[in-house]
């Protein structure tokens, strides 16, 4: 056998050693990206489950089916909550706060779902303790000053003119909570704008002004008598702020320091 005949042999010897090496370099890459897609699905499947858990609690509302109407709520706004930590809440400060955040607002559609004041109160104090939660996470994130002072005074024109509109309509012993209400979620408004000035994603604006939107919808159905059922505009509005927040956790991770990278798992340990 000639030299180009033993290469030959060496080289069909050698293919099979190479086929099955587990040294093979882009093996870690493939395994990260099977990971993200993984998170990503599973994201996205969360924020359907709680879009659809919404369309479920308006049908149920609209046809008076309490029953369906509290199971849809829970479901839906459990889907934002795991849509928060499935994106990495849990590795950073500023996810961390907003988690916090989304778990309050849990409590408070849980609250809200009993139809006497003393459940009102319980659910707004939830609501007013995740705002300030808010607030805390995007001050943390960092804010600009100067679209925090452009913002304010537009935001608390509109707050003024809230609290204007509901004041003929509210209880006496409601008025103050009503106020304090008012004024945090203002505040959260304000100091979402500061983010997206200091270079946030804007999908922390959209979700506190969608927030805003949705809590005037619940405003008019709760104190005044509306032509319709608010809820029909309010309740999309209120689940696309939530999951705009929750998103906002894996779109900022790259600005928050306190980010925990994630450890990449070796190959063939799933």
């Amino acid at each position: 056998m000639g030299p180009a005949g033993a290469a030959n042999v060496y080289t069909r010897e050698q293919r099979p050693d190479l086929l099955f090496s587990k040294t093979l370099p882009r093996a870690p890459e493939v395994t990260q990206l099977s990971s993200a897609t993984v998170q990503d699905r599973k994201a996205l499947a969360l924020a359907f489950l709680c879009a659809a858990g919404c369309v479920v609690l308006v049908a149920a509302l609209l046809l008076d089916r309490p029953v369906i109407a509290a199971a849809a709520k829970l479901t839906a706004s459990s889907a934002f909550v795991l849509t928060a930590v499935s994106v990495g809440a849990l590795l950073s400060g500023y996810g961390a706060v907003v988690l916090a955040g989304l778990v309050l607002s849990w409590f408070g559609d849980a609250f809200l779902i009993g139809t006497s004041q003393r459940w009102f109160l319980l659910g707004l104090t939830s609501f007013l303790l995740a705002h300030i939660a808010y607030v805390t996470a995007f001050v943390n994130l960092g804010v600009a000053r100067r679209w925090i002072f452009s913002a304010l005074v537009p935001v608390l024109t509109i707050a003024v003119g809230v609290l204007l509109w509901l004041h003929p309509y509210v209880p006496p012993e409601l008025m103050w909570p009503v106020r304090s209400y008012t004024a945090v979620i203002s505040l959260m408004v304000i100091t979402a704008f500061g983010t997206r000035g200091a270079g946030a994603t804007p999908l922390i604006v959209i979700g506190a002004c969608l927030f805003y939107l949705s809590d005037l919808s619940v405003a008019a159905l709760r104190f005044t008598e509306p032509p319709f059922p608010t809820y029909v505009l309010g309740l999309p509005l209120y689940y696309a702020g939530q999951l705009c927040l929750a998103f906002s956790v894996a779109a900022s991770s790259n600005r928050d320091p306190s980010t925990v990278p994630r450890r990449s798992a070796p190959p063939g340990s799933r």
